[in-house]
């Protein structure tokens, strides 16, 4: 990937401010309430828009596409400065993938090359976030780089996030980055992983240009960098909210994800099918 200027500092000379300028921030994973995230979209919004840091931002609940697509219906009511990329953290055999500019369900638990082919057919990107991460379900080294290796190019992802906060410090951070820059070029992205108003934007994805047009043009250019910012201290968040955050991801996800699953075998049986 190409390296745009690298993170915005407040002291920055005259002459390189103005050159950042040209550089928007997109923050491409945040989860609202319909999923596991504590604040419904226009919580999320209304703060956003009163930081006034972000030109773009992602909403990628898990393995729902509905959550972007109620963030879309508030965002189309009111004159937000930022733009609004509808998308799903949806959950492949081998890990976590971020389906980015789309607006129709994506299936979980398939092959990541068989989502990764079924995200470019909705019109969308893919992107593998927190790679190599013992956190959470993550794709991991062997199975991208298998991916990669395919000769059909559909099967591709088009980014790698190399900057996520709740992921810092484990393989995600520099030995992602190393590999992606030696062997995979790929985009860059980054996303805050935010499933609390107070940690959008922690982290974010660098472009030239302010909107989302010009963001998912950047990213098939290879022309993005992932940036880490400043964490939120746990104390902003309260040790009630993580809590209740944490229950809600062992409650919400899993019934999103098994719920079709168990329907349709329901049906079989129903059907007369049995589970044969």
């Amino acid at each position: 990937m190409a390296s745009e200027p690298n993170p915005m500092t407040a002291d920055a000379p005259g002459d390189d401010r103005a050159a950042l300028r040209r550089f928007g921030r997109g923050d491409l994973q945040v989860h609202t309430s319909h999923g596991d995230g504590m604040e419904d979209a226009r919580e999320l919004f209304e703060r956003i828009e009163l930081r006034g840091e972000l030109d773009v931002i992602a909403i990628t609940d898990h393995d729902d596409v509905r959550g972007a697509l109620e963030a879309r219906e508030v965002h189309g009511r009111s004159r937000y400065h930022f733009d609004l990329v509808t998308g799903i953290e949806v959950t492949t055999l081998q890990g976590h993938l971020l389906a980015l500019w789309v607006d129709v369900p994506i299936p979980s638990f398939r092959s990541l090359e068989a989502t990764v082919a079924a995200v470019h057919r909705a019109g969308g990107l893919a992107v593998v976030p927190h790679p190599f991460s013992a956190l959470t379900r993550s794709v991991g080294r062997r199975s991208l780089e298998r991916v990669l290796a395919i000769e059909d190019a559909t099967t591709h992802p088009d980014g790698i996030e190399l900057a996520n906060p709740t992921s810092f410090g484990w393989d995600t951070g520099a030995r992602a980055r190393r590999l992606n820059a030696t062997r995979y070029h790929l985009a860059e992205t980054g996303g805050s992983d935010a499933h609390f108003a107070e940690a959008v934007g922690n982290a974010y994805t660098l472009f030239p240009g302010h909107d989302a047009a010009s963001l998912r043009t950047a990213i098939l250019e290879r022309r993005t960098s992932g940036i880490l910012d400043q964490g939120t201290p746990l104390r902003e968040i309260g040790a009630r909210r993580l809590i209740v955050q944490q229950f809600r991801g062992l409650a919400v996800t899993p019934r999103k994800v098994l719920g079709p699953i168990a329907g349709r075998l329901r049906d079989r049986v129903r059907r007369g099918g049995g589970l044969a």
